[in-house]
C-alpha cells in the first residue's frame, strides 16, 4: 500500500491528521448523500493556518497529495502569519487581494457580561456579517469553481480552520446533498478536533491582550470552538437574502446547474 493510500485509509477511520503545529487538520469527506452515493474522502482537506507547521506535519501532509490551497485569510492574516507549505509544492494557492474577516471592528465589553456571552456575542456577530461580506463571496465563490478546474486533493483553511473554513465546507456538502444534520455534524467536529492546545496558544495571547482581561475555559471555548446556532445565524441571514439557501448560493455564490452537476460528479461516488 502506498503512503497516500495508509494515510487516506488510516483518515477514514479518524478524520483528523495527527500535527503538532497545525490546528484541525482534517478530511472532511466521507458523509452519506441523499441519493445515495458517499462524498468521496482523500480529496477535500480542512484546517487552520500552516504558521507553525513542523517538519513532522509537513511529512504528514505530503503523501496526501494536495494541488490546491484556498487560503480564506486576508492580506493582514497572511502576511502576519505565512504558512509553510511541503517541500516542493508546486500547487496553485488562491487567496483574495484585501481583507476577509468577518470580525466587527470593535465590540465594547459590558461590565456586567461574562467572559462567556462576550465571547459568544461576538461569534455571532461575526457570523451575522458574513453573508453578506463581498471578500467572502467571492472567496467561497472561488472556491467552488477551482474545486472542479483542479485535479487532485485541495485544502481549503482560514486562520483557525473553524468560521470561514466551516461555512464553506457547509457549502459544499449542502450541494452534494449531504443533510442537514450532517451538515451540522461536520462544522461541530471542529469542536472534538485533539488539537485545540495548538489553537489556543496561537490565539489566545492576543486576544486577551486586546480585551485587557483574561478569557476563562468556557469563554476560550466559545472563541475557538464553534456553536451549532453560529452556523445558523450564518445560514438564517444568507437565506432571508435570498428565499433560501439555495437561492443564496445561486444568486450571491453563482452556482448554477453546471457547477452544482460538476461538483456532484467530482466528489460524490
Amino acid at each position: 500500500m502506498s503512503r497516500r493510500a495508509a494515510t487516506v485509509a488510516r483518515m477514514i477511520r479518524d478524520p483528523f491528521l495527527e500535527t503538532q503545529g497545525i490546528h484541525n487538520f482534517r478530511d472532511y469527506g466521507g458523509w452519506k448523500t441523499r441519493g445515495g452515493g458517499t462524498v468521496k474522502t482523500g480529496l477535500l482537506y480542512r484546517s487552520g493556518h500552516h504558521v507553525e507547521a513542523t517538519d513532522e506535519d509537513l511529512a504528514a501532509i505530503a503523501p496526501l497529495g494536495i494541488h490546491t490551497v484556498i487560503d480564506l485569510r486576508g492580506e493582514s492574516e497572511r502576511s502576519a502569519n505565512p504558512c509553510r507549505r511541503v517541500q516542493g509544492f508546486d500547487g496553485e494557492v488562491v487567496f483574495y487581494e484585501g481583507e476577509t474577516t468577518s470580525s466587527p471592528p470593535h465590540m465594547d465589553i459590558d461590565p456586567e457580561m461574562t467572559a462567556s456571552d462576550f465571547a459568544r456575542e461576538r461569534m455571532l456577530a461575526v457570523y451575522t456579517r458574513m453573508p453578506d461580506n463581498p471578500a467572502m463571496i467571492d472567496m467561497f465563490g472561488r472556491y467552488l469553481n477551482i474545486l472542479v478546474e483542479r485535479e487532485g486533493a485541495s485544502l481549503v483553511h482560514c486562520y483557525a480552520g473553524k468560521d470561514r473554513t466551516g461555512v464553506a465546507a457547509t457549502m459544499l456538502l449542502h450541494i452534494l446533498g449531504v443533510s442537514e444534520d450532517d451538515q451540522r455534524r461536520e462544522f461541530l467536529r471542529t469542536n472534538e478536533s485533539p488539537t485545540f492546545d495548538i489553537l489556543a496558544r496561537q490565539s489566545l495571547p492576543g486576544i486577551e491582550a486586546r480585551l485587557g482581561r483574561k478569557l476563562d475555559e468556557g469563554a476560550a471555548k466559545d472563541l475557538l470552538g464553534v456553536r451549532e446556532e453560529y452556523l445558523d445565524r450564518y445560514l438564517e441571514i444568507a437565506s432571508e437574502r435570498h428565499g433560501s439557501f439555495d437561492g443564496y448560493l445561486e444568486k450571491a455564490i453563482g452556482v448554477d446547474d453546471a457547477l452544482r452537476d460538476a461538483l456532484i460528479a467530482r466528489f460524490v461516488a
